[in-house]
């Protein structure tokens, strides 16, 4: 019986950079929509009584998770130059907030939250090392 080869397309390093971006924004999302059920979550969140209880907080919060989300698309649109520093630096950043989180989450109630934060923490130093080996051009 003759092997079959599947075959496989070589995918340019800005849409590997985007598909990782837009794959942390997913992890993001689960990981906010998730802690709605944890105990006493919603009744803070009503209350007012919760992490983003003031107008400034929520705005930095904004301001953090906008970074991601305009990733998806500035990995694609940038001249690789700027794209690769811009996924190394927000790549750093991002790796060891989340590791900071992952490490004062641990709770039974919060090891969804744990176990996301890793997950992302991995994404993100992937997107650092992808953009740190972007491959150089064949032409001079």
């Amino acid at each position: 019986m003759e092997r079959q080869i599947l075959e496989d397309y070589k995918i340019n390093v800005k849409l590997k950079l985007s598909a990782l971006w837009i794959s942390l924004m997913f992890c993001y999302i689960y990981g906010d929509y998730f802690e709605l059920y944890v105990p006493q979550k919603v009744n803070g969140l009503l209350s007012g009584e919760n992490m983003l209880d003031t107008p400034s907080k929520l705005f930095i919060a904004t301001l953090v998770l906008v970074i991601p989300s305009l990733m998806i698309c500035l990995s694609v649109l940038l001249k690789p130059v700027i794209s690769r520093w811009l996924n190394i630096i927000f790549g750093v950043v991002f790796t060891l907030m989340m590791l900071f989180i992952a490490v004062n989450s641990i709770s039974a109630w919060y090891s969804f939250y744990v176990f996301l934060a890793i997950t992302e923490s991995i994404i993100t130093a992937y997107i650092v090392w992808l953009a740190w080996k972007w491959p150089l051009s064949k032409t001079s």
